[in-house]
């Protein structure tokens, strides 16, 4: 049976002793060179006992490919297998994904939980979030641990396939633009949508042509680690046009919160929703594909 997507914070602690779950801490603080520091910063202050840290944040991080030009590029089957086999995790064990948001507006953990659950996911691993995060976990005050992890036993992993099928390329998001019957959509803040926002990573500011805006914020709780409820995310993808069977590909600056849009729709029962790995990285520095950028006045 499929895990549920997310997971609340008391099944988790009624699990902690289950040998067949796997708590990974994906926590994200990453420097100006895409360095993940958040292992002796966070981890090591604070985490979830049993725990193990998982650095797929870093730019060329466990989920990633190494030898991609671009950070955060889709990973291939035997990169996901050998972190997963030495991070202690076989095709028995339930994955559950957590992060701390340590610098709010800066490092959004959840953003970290979904890219990493939109990877294993279509990897064939078993995963959930944790709702709420470590944030939530300790508010409650449930236990945590400090100090480095002991590391694992290894163990090993078998991907079910490439996982493919769950990103879309720039040919797919250009096709996607010119036919209309795939709905292109940018999960960034409405300021960044608009142009209006300067010194993104991105080469130019604004937005793929025709793509229409789904803040990944909208779909969270005002403290930016909890999902709404499902009536409500519901409610907010519809007023953007999202049904539950509209196709679409969602992107973003690098691929990581365009996952916080895809994973809603996908835990909605949208099974037609591809993440443009890349994003804007790739996108908005070629200058033959289309941006528009309003707050240039252009529309």
């Amino acid at each position: 049976m499929e895990p549920p997507y997310l997971i609340e914070t008391d099944w988790l602690a009624e699990h902690l002793e289950d040998p067949s779950v796997c708590i990974l801490d994906v926590t994200g603080m990453l420097t100006s060179t895409l360095e993940n520091i958040a292992h002796d910063r966070c981890f090591v202050e604070s985490h979830i006992p049993g725990a193990r840290f998982f650095d797929m944040a870093s730019g060329k991080g466990v989920l990633s490919d190494p030898n991609a030009d671009l950070p955060w590029t889709w990973p291939s089957a035997a990169r996901v297998e050998a972190a997963l086999g030495a991070a202690g995790v076989d095709n028995d064990t339930h994955i559950v994904l957590y992060a701390a948001t340590p610098r709010p507006g800066v490092d959004r953990g959840v953003m970290w939980c979904a890219r990493a659950w939109w990877t294993l996911h279509h990897f064939g691993a078993c995963c959930s979030i944790l709702n709420g995060g470590l944030e939530k976990w300790i508010a409650e005050g449930r236990p945590i641990d400090k100090g480095p992890a002991q590391a694992p036993a290894p163990a090993q992993f078998k991907a079910s396939g490439d996982g493919r099928s769950a990103i879309a390329s720039k040919e797919d998001v250009r096709a996607a633009i010119a036919g209309g019957a795939v709905c292109v959509v940018d999960a960034l803040d409405a300021g960044s949508y608009e142009g209006a926002k300067p010194g993104k990573a991105y080469a130019r500011p604004g937005h793929i042509t025709g793509a229409i805006n789904a803040p990944m914020a909208e779909l969270l709780e005002e403290d930016g680690r909890t999902f709404l409820a499902p009536a409500r995310l519901q409610e907010r993808l519809a007023a953007r046009g999202l049904g539950p069977d509209q196709a679409a590909i969602t992107y973003c600056g690098g691929g990581i919160a365009a996952t916080v849009d895809a994973f809603v729709m996908k835990m909605l029962g949208n099974e037609k929703v591809r993440v443009y790995d890349n994003s804007l990285f790739e996108w908005a520095a070629d200058p033959t594909l289309p941006m528009t950028n309003p707050a240039a006045g252009e529309l």
